[in-house]
């Protein structure tokens, strides 16, 4: 299995360890980067500023609430862009707003997930994006 590359844009510190060691708990082969605004996010799959030399997401996390630019933005950026529209994206958001639902629906999101309350329950939600996600852009690269 190749390895994926996952963008994590989220600026709770909280929610990144437990993303992170729910990741790790999955065993799948996959690195992490980090960027905790809407701004960087950009500038990281743009590969500007600071990012010139990252390595490209296979994948990218996305939480809704962030600052600079809020992930709805960042989400319109990538799925409006001919270089990235193809990119993945996750919505993962404590939000359970049907707006929120509804914005990144109609901004072309590829999936959208509440945050569950529980660590036990979102460690349980993140190993499952893992096990899903992961399949897909492993057999993507097999046909590429």
């Amino acid at each position: 299995m190749e390895n994926v590359h996952i963008l994590l844009v989220e600026d709770n510190d909280g929610d990144i360890v437990l993303t992170l060691e729910a990741l790790e708990e999955a065993k799948m082969k996959n690195s992490v980067s980090i960027v905790k605004n809407g701004e960087k996010a950009i500038q990281y799959i743009e590969k500007e500023s600071e990012f010139v030399d990252v390595t490209y997401p296979d994948l990218v996390i996305l939480d809704v609430n962030l600052p600079r630019l809020n992930g709805h933005e960042v989400l319109k950026y990538l799925k409006s862009s001919e270089k990235h529209k193809n990119l993945p994206v996750i919505m993962l958001t404590t939000s359970s707003s049907s707006f929120d639902n509804n914005e990144s629906t109609k901004n072309l999101v590829n999936c959208f997930i509440t945050k569950p309350i529980t660590a036990e329950d979102f460690i349980r939600v993140v190993t499952k994006i893992d096990d899903f996600w992961i399949s897909v852009i492993n057999k993507k690269h097999l046909n590429d």
